[in-house]
């Protein structure tokens, strides 16, 4: 793919992906921690939330330049389980996208209500109906924009969404700065509320800045695919975003003191400044559903090419594969002839990708970087499979295809929004699982297994740098810690009620 988008227009997008609703619950958040903890992990959580994006960044460039996905580097390291992988893709963006229709759905006949007259509602009643909100938003707005193929084409959407932040955020500020709550309950500046409290708000923290989704579709817009630029990306969103909930958490919580409720625009009185708010918060969801449609789609084309050609798939050897035939090939032929195990001919594999390229582990091409922008590929390069037969690749969603996919997403969406009005526990689940695994376990596990790959031979990584093998190892601790905040969120949504 060749890329026409700026570091930008990327960090506005990816700042749009972060930054939702769920900011407003910061408040409660630092309440249930405390002021100090509370802050310490808003700022832990933004620093390994942005090293599993700086992982996909770096693993993007081990696949054909502009076709990283999860899917394109699943086939790399764990080529039979990369359906499960993007089916966790898939099911967390269309519940996150089904969550902020309800959303819409919930707030609307609210916001009418504080608008107009009790003699027009009497008149009018359908404007209290939650479904001819929704109805008419995905009509008017959701369904236009989720037919866009790039999230480039959204960067105007994310602007005005981004605006409704920077209102939301301001309006928060502005309570504190007043001082105008009157029902203030106590502030702790360390000790948290209770200890289960501070386990429950655990998954608001660490679950801020999901956004790994569209790291790669970003990555592929870019004109300039250089790690340099796509750190540059991933600095200004993820530091934005944790600025943002730090004053929001901060200035929220002081408002209120420990009587703050999960939504903080909740406890403001009713007002033309909190009427705005709220249809800022409308408004913000509204221009987020096509940053989850996006990923969902490109997830549910994996799935469908993989079950296409799923006997392919499971001939394919993965690295750690390759590596292991590799090291016994070299000590078998040592033992027979006599001699040292040095490196044996490059072992090649296929990329998923178009064109079709092949990648040799140990041949300098595979990581030659003469041009951080282009790929690690040669494009003269033939086709060669040494194991597993000839593979297909993931073709590009266009057409009739693009067309089915995207409006079974919406239809489903809309009747499972109209149908429901809660969905806290169902998502806390979702997201407990496929958030972890797209932002911590899946970066990190494609990091350990692609990072240094280049410097294998049948002794090991023995010419790794020292900057690559700290990295690769870093990474395999992001996987290690999203087991564990697995485990720690689904205990808090089961045990404790807790959700994100």
């Amino acid at each position: 793919m060749t890329g026409k988008s700026t570091a930008t227009a990327a960090s506005i997008n990816l700042l749009n992906t972060i930054i939702g609703a769920g900011m407003l619950a910061m408040p409660y958040a630092i309440k249930s921690d405390g002021i100090v903890l509370g802050i310490f992990v808003i700022i832990f959580s933004a620093f390994s939330s942005a090293f599993g994006l700086y992982l996909q960044g770096k693993c993007s460039k081990y696949v054909t330049n502009g076709d990283a996905s999860f899917f394109a580097l699943a086939q790399l390291t764990y080529p039979q389980l990369s359906v499960l992988f993007d089916l966790a893709i898939a099911v967390k963006c269309f519940g996150v996208g089904i969550s902020y229709l309800v959303v819409i759905g919930d707030l609307m006949p609210k916001i009418v209500e504080s608008l107009a007259n009790e003699d027009y509602l009497i008149q009018h009643e359908i404007l209290l109906e939650r479904n001819f909100w929704i109805t008419l938003f995905m009509g008017l707005v959701v369904v236009p924009l989720s037919f866009l193929k790039k999230l480039d084409s959204l960067k105007y959407a994310s602007m005005v969404a981004l605006s409704s932040v920077g209102y939301l955020v301001v309006l928060v500020f502005v309570h504190f700065w007043k001082n105008d709550i009157v029902d203030k309950g106590p502030v702790r500046i360390i000790e948290p509320y209770t200890a289960t409290s501070a386990l429950a708000s655990f998954p608001i923290f660490v679950f801020a800045y999901t956004c790994h989704q569209n790291m790669f579709s970003l990555a592929n817009e870019l004109e300039d695919k250089s790690n340099e630029n796509i750190n540059r990306v991933i600095s200004r969103s993820i530091g934005v975003a944790m600025l943002l909930y730090i004053l929001v958490g901060i200035t929220g919580y002081l408002s209120f003191g420990d009587n703050v409720e999960p939504n903080v625009i909740v406890g403001y009185s009713h007002s033309i400044s909190s009427t705005i708010g709220r249809i800022a918060i409308v408004i913000l969801v509204m221009l987020s559903y096509p940053l989850q449609c996006h990923p969902a789609r490109a997830s549910i084309n994996h799935i469908l090419h993989y079950f296409k050609h799923v006997k392919e798939i499971s001939r394919r050897p993965s690295i750690a594969t390759i590596k292991n035939k590799k090291s016994k090939s070299s000590t078998l032929n040592s033992l027979l002839n006599g001699q040292p195990q040095n490196s044996s001919r490059s072992p090649s594999i296929s990329i998923s990708g178009a064109p079709r390229r092949v990648v040799s582990l140990n041949s300098p091409s595979f990581i030659q970087q003469t041009d951080e922008s282009s790929s690690l590929l040669s494009d003269e390069e033939d086709i060669h499979i040494e194991e597993g037969g000839e593979y297909s690749t993931v073709g590009p969603l266009t057409g009739w295809k693009f067309v089915i996919i995207t409006s079974l997403i919406l239809i489903f969406s809309y009747g499972i929004a109209i149908s429901v009005t809660s969905l806290a526990r169902v998502l806390a689940f979702v997201g407990s699982t496929g958030s972890t695994s797209i932002s911590f376990i899946l970066p990190g596990i494609f990091g350990y297994q692609l990072i240094g790959s280049e410097y294998y031979n049948s002794h090991g990584y023995n010419d790794i740098p020292t900057k690559d093998r700290f990295i690769k190892y870093l990474a395999l601790t992001l996987s290690f810690w999203g087991i564990l905040v697995m485990v720690i969120c689904l205990s808090a949504t089961i045990f404790l009620g807790a959700s994100h």
